[in-house]
């Protein structure tokens, strides 16, 4: 009897456990099946016709294209400042001038000698011409007189270089002496800058030489300035490329109407160098490469087929399709990794698009 007992309870607690068991299964094979039958989920975007441009990018630094060291050419103690930095100077403005005493003494006692030296030529230019004294005699008294009139325009023009002044237009940048100050023959006393215009040097590998050409519009955009791009050009292209770097210079005129530039700051340079109009054109992220392969994924219905493509320029954006697409082609843009060629799909950014 309590036999029977035992083995009733051990076959009631089988069933139970058959039937749980049996009930797992069918809601794991419900739950796959519901997953197979709702796709993967995925976010897609469309082919389009639009413009895309071939680009070089690179880093500069700006520069102004004329900047000069204003160099004392005669020495003396500074007398007096006119210019400070930051202030605007026009070419042959004086920033500065030294202490010119002695040489207005000069220039007085140098008139004096020229004006005596100069009648006596005139007086003996006279005789000369009446036969009344030798040519030797009136060649003596005219290098006499000559050799006055130099000394006189020295001590004029040394005279006028106690003026310090501006060797071109532009703008103070750095002064380099005080009131006072002893001053030697081609010591430095002022930086000039010229901002405009501004130019942005960069290096650029020689590979890239048969792409760039003057006059092509460069995009640029400085760490100092966020949020704001310039515009500019290529002025000029060096010939010549530097044999340890491989690279050649380029030179860009940047446009800054409103003087935000400096130069010494770093930037972003963006060459255009090619333009293609009415060209097929892809969401970037929807492009994957594999294998030296790149592919897209394209819908159709509600399955995606993996797809080799062709590509041609890229911007920030977009890529352009040279082969493998057409116009109004829905391609995966987010979820293409989980995909295999002719998975189901679930879109889920917006409408799906049959095609």
């Amino acid at each position: 009897m309590k036999a029977n007992i035992i083995s009733t309870i051990i076959l009631i607690l089988f069933l139970q456990t058959f039937m749980l068991t049996g009930c797992s299964k069918n809601a794991e094979s419900k739950s796959a099946e519901e997953t197979e039958t709702a796709g993967i989920p995925v976010e897609v975007g469309t082919v389009e016709i639009g413009n895309i441009s071939a680009v070089f990018s690179g880093t500069a630094n700006l520069e102004a294209e004329e900047e000069a060291i204003v160099v004392a050419k005669v020495s003396g103690v500074l007398k007096k400042l006119y210019m400070e930095e930051g202030m605007h100077v026009k070419e042959g403005q004086i920033l500065a001038r030294l202490d010119d005493e002695q040489r207005v003494f000069r220039l007085n006692q140098a008139r004096a000698d020229l004006k005596k030296s100069e009648n006596e030529y005139n007086r003996n230019q006279k005789l000369f011409e009446k036969n009344l004294i030798s040519a030797d005699e009136f060649d003596k008294v005219k290098y006499e007189f000559e050799a006055k009139k130099a000394a006189y325009d020295i001590a004029e023009l040394e005279l006028n270089y106690s003026a310090i002044r501006a060797p071109i237009s532009g703008i103070v940048s750095e002064r380099y002496v005080k009131v006072g100050n002893m001053i030697n023959t081609n010591d430095a006393t002022f930086k000039i800058t010229d901002f405009d215009p501004l130019n942005a040097v960069l290096f650029v590998p020689e590979r890239q030489l048969p792409k760039l050409e003057k006059g092509q519009q460069v995009e640029i955009n400085v760490d100092a300035i966020p949020n704001n791009k310039f515009s500019g050009k290529i002025k000029r292209i060096s010939p010549i490329v530097d044999p340890n770097t491989g690279t050649f210079k380029v030179t860009i005129d940047v446009g800054d109407p409103d003087r935000k530039l400096k130069p010494g700051m770093f930037g972003r340079v963006n060459i255009i160098y090619d333009t293609r109009s009415h060209t097929l054109l892809v969401p970037k992220e929807a492009v994957l490469t594999e294998d030296k392969e790149t592919a897209v994924f394209v819908v159709r219905d509600t399955l995606a087929y993996r797809q080799v493509v062709q590509c041609g320029y890229t911007n920030a954006t977009h890529l352009e399709i040279l082969d493998g697409l057409e116009q109004g082609d829905t391609v995966v843009t987010i979820g293409q990794s989980s995909l295999k060629d002719s998975s189901k799909i679930q879109i889920i950014n917006g409408s799906s698009i049959n095609r």
